[in-house]
């Protein structure tokens, strides 16, 4: 798990309601896609002021004032829009001022031009359940409606019935959908946190576990080196003595460093699950991951084997696959050597521009055989398919079975 402590949040977490799409923006053109699909759909409330525009028989001067009125009604409305489902929307007094232009907008071009234009209320419902706070929505949407159906008394009332509905509706939905964004976010950014807490935790843990173990050896070296120093012109032979007793407790703390890293190293199959599905999810593959692998009774070299299997597979499926899926399973089998722990990686991907078996899955071969356990990889139907085996259970201790 990598940290740093300039920015412990992720990109996705401080992308705010730039989320509204589904997962997390690549990159600036992507989110900026994003933003133009999603507001895009609402501009379909247009098309009946325009045909007014083009059909309605106006005079040329109230056509052109409706073009320039509706260019600016849309202007302010996208600009709202785009500037609120950014990281930085504008302030409360100017999102409050850009809605009550739009309002006034809205009412001026109905009033003039007619109840084709009623649809423009829309917008202003969207912009309340979108810019304003909760709060603010649950009055300013209704407010809108009863605006809009005041100005239908006056242009069309029949229009304004048919609308009332659609006003309220869309304005409360788009609440909704606020709502649950930036719930997503929160809960993006407390996931940034716990990751970076545990993070903190984990190089503490290896601070106090380096000082426990190599604290009291250090100082016992320490000691002994100044005592041979000072036997050494008068003593040799106890210097000597000294010399050899830093020997073996340097060694001792050798071998202490290296078993201690050897289980920091270890990988865990529940946690490299948890990492699959968070890989998989930020590459844009739709992920079916196991949650709690039963794991009774399985050696720790078999789980480190499959761990390493796993890993080495998806980093397979994210890097060279170019898959929109992959399933994994953790499938605990009884054969006819025994009990057996299979994970399955499979994707619907191209299997990447490999000729043959890479670095990767030769060393992930050996490592899964001086486990006792087996690797198949190979195409499977249109995507590729990883299988590992490793014995389930610690292998019969054959020498004292003989005794």
């Amino acid at each position: 798990m990598s940290a740093t402590t300039d920015d412990p949040l992720p990109r996705e977490a401080r992308q705010g309601p730039a989320l509204l799409l589904g997962r997390p923006a690549r990159d600036r053109r992507d989110l900026l896609r994003r933003k133009v699909l999603w507001i895009g759909v609402w501009l379909v409330f247009l098309s009946s002021p325009v045909h007014d525009l083009v059909t309605g028989g106006h005079t040329a001067g109230g056509t052109a004032g409706g073009w320039l009125g509706l260019a600016v009604f849309v202007a302010v409305y996208l600009s709202l829009l785009f500037r609120n489902m950014g990281a930085t929307p504008y302030p409360p007094r100017l999102i409050a001022t850009l809605i009550a232009a739009m309002t006034f907008l809205a009412t001026l071009l109905c009033l003039a031009l007619g109840s084709a234009w009623l649809g423009l209320f829309c917008y202003v419902s969207v912009a309340c359940g979108v810019a304003l706070p909760l709060r603010s929505a649950y009055w300013a949407i209704p407010a809108t409606a009863a605006s809009m159906m005041i100005v239908g008394l006056r242009v069309g009332e029949e229009e304004a019935a048919d609308l009332l509905v659609l006003v309220l509706l869309i304005g409360f939905a788009m609440t909704g959908v606020i709502q649950l964004v930036r719930t997503t976010v929160e809960l993006r950014k407390a996931r940034a946190t716990v990751a970076q807490l545990a993070a903190n935790e984990e190089r503490l843990r290896l601070a106090r576990d380096l000082h426990d173990l190599l604290g009291h050896s250090l100082s016992l070296i320490t000691l002994k080196s100044e005592l041979a120093g000072r036997m050494l012109p008068a003593h040799p032979e106890k210097a000597a003595q000294q010399v050899a007793d830093i020997e073996q407790v340097s060694r001792q703390a050798l071998v202490d460093v290296r078993e201690a890293v050897t289980g920091y190293r270890r990988p865990r199959l529940a946690a490299e699950l948890a990492g699959a599905q968070v890989a998989l999810t930020a590459a844009g593959i739709t992920a079916q991951v196991p949650a709690e692998p039963d794991l009774d009774g399985v050696p720790e070299d078999s789980e480190s084997a499959l761990a390493w299997a796993l890993r080495e597979a998806i980093t397979n499926v994210v890097r060279h696959s170019g898959a929109a899926r992959c399933t994994v399973d953790v499938i605990r089998r009884q054969t006819l050597d025994g009990a057996v722990l299979e994970l399955s990686v499979e994707d619907d991907g191209s299997g990447g521009p490999g000729k043959g078996p890479g670095n990767g899955l030769t060393g992930l071969t050996e490592r899964l055989e001086k486990a006792g356990g087996t690797l198949e990889a190979g195409r499977a139907g249109r995507g590729f398919r990883l299988v590992a085996r490793v014995p389930a259970a610690p292998a019969p201790d054959v020498g004292s079975r003989h005794e």
